[in-house]
């Protein structure tokens, strides 16, 4: 709550609106707090139409429009992650493809983001739709992306918070990113059948825990596409905040048709319309994200 929450008046809801609206068309105001190390965080769903990959690149812009650097590798060959960040991804640009095969590093892939000074991305080229069966016979092949991602070639682009956007599909680019990772974010939509799946995607990361990556964790679950006119939105909702307890971000991501229009323009909500309510609301997850890094820091 805002400073303003002290004065004799009160806070009021339209005062909350104004300060949000604010927050959202002038961002460079309103610094988040840098986490102690960097958070890699892979965004995973195996279903379709959930929200991922603009989950990934709404909460992406929002950190960097508040002050952090952020750096998304896009591991989806559809290279959706690319055009919302208006980053070129036609065959033969420097991708993520060569990163995984050992060709180039992150940082010769790295391509700044028109949507932020802080953003950077990974694009993924249609040369991606291949590379499980070429991953196949590499030696490590679930390691590469975490080889890719060592210390030393991260300082080169210094982020503060790393995306990677994963395609719809358990495969080897799925294990590749959670192996990578220190965090998984699961983005659910609330709709019908919202938890269809998951426990298939959640066997997958214990068996990554187990065998792989034993510090991967899921740290964060977003509820996306929520429709405050409908109750099956408020029983999805309850139904996930029961089951996955605190991880779950307080902020919901409303169905926004400026959400689904952005992409279109090569855009993310936060730059295509501002004041809009998906604008905000994935401000304000950015914004939880960061202060529950910064809580887990101080704890």
């Amino acid at each position: 709550m805002s400073d303003y929450g002290s004065t004799d008046i009160g806070w009021t809801p339209i005062m909350e609106e104004a300060e949000r609206a604010t927050r959202v068309l002038h961002p460079e105001t309103m610094q988040l707090p840098r986490p102690d190390r960097r958070r890699i965080l892979t965004v995973a769903n195996q279903k379709g139409g959930v929200g991922k990959t603009t989950s990934t690149v709404n909460l992406a812009a929002g950190l960097a429009l508040q002050g952090l650097k952020v750096l998304v590798i896009d591991l989806d060959p559809q290279g959706n992650a690319s055009t919302a960040l208006g980053v070129d991804h036609r065959s033969g640009v420097p991708s993520v493809y060569e990163v995984l095969l050992g060709e180039i590093s992150i940082a010769d892939a790295a391509a700044p983001s028109t949507q932020s000074q802080n953003l950077l991305c990974v694009p993924a080229t249609i040369d991606l739709a291949g590379s499980e069966i070429e991953l196949v016979t590499m030696v490590a092949r679930e390691a590469r992306l975490k080889e890719a991602l060592n210390s030393e070639a991260l300082e080169q682009l210094a982020p503060d918070y790393v995306f990677i956007d994963c395609p719809p599909s358990l495969g080897l680019l799925t294990v590749n990113a959670l192996v990578a990772a220190h965090e998984v974010l699961i983005p659910i939509q609330c709709e019908y059948y919202a938890l269809e799946g998951l426990g298939q995607l959640l066997r997958n990361i214990e068996l990554v825990q187990s065998h792989l990556n034993p510090a991967l964790w899921v740290s964060t679950i977003l509820l996306t596409m929520y429709d405050g006119r409908t109750k099956l939105a408020d029983q999805v909702t309850s139904e996930v905040r029961g089951h996955f307890g605190d991880l779950t971000l307080r902020t919901v991501i409303p169905r926004s048709v400026k959400i689904s229009e952005a992409p279109g323009f090569g855009q993310t909500v936060l730059t295509y319309d501002p004041g809009s309510r998906g604008s905000m609301s994935y401000l304000d997850a950015a914004r939880e994200i960061a202060e529950r890094g910064a809580e887990r820091k101080t704890a």
